[in-house]
């Protein structure tokens, strides 16, 4: 029998503003699903011809605690900083 060892590569991407955010999960650079917070679960991207794949359950509840996370840490900078960073052609 021979042994051949698999890699994959596993992301899990979080990101806020003050009024959204995402989560993002993936596999071997290709999404399998995300966080939506407008419906309140996690949703599968894969195509229907891919082995069927599904994330624990709490996974979405751990996205909102990431995003809760994400937006304390911002409000933290913003005040560390004094401002947040005004794009090029912006007047605050």
């Amino acid at each position: 029998m021979l042994y051949v060892p698999v890699v994959h590569e596993d992301i899990n991407l979080a990101g806020c503003t003050d009024s959204d955010g995402e989560e993002m999960y993936g596999v071997d650079g290709e999404e399998l699903g995300h966080a939506d917070f407008t419906k309140g679960k996690v949703v599968m991207t894969l195509p229907e011809f891919a082995d069927p794949y599904k994330y624990v359950e709490g996974t979405y509840e751990n996205a909102v605690g990431h995003q809760q996370i994400c937006k304390q840490n911002l409000q933290t900078s913003i005040q560390a900083y004094k401002s947040p960073a005004v794009a090029e052609g912006e007047s605050k």
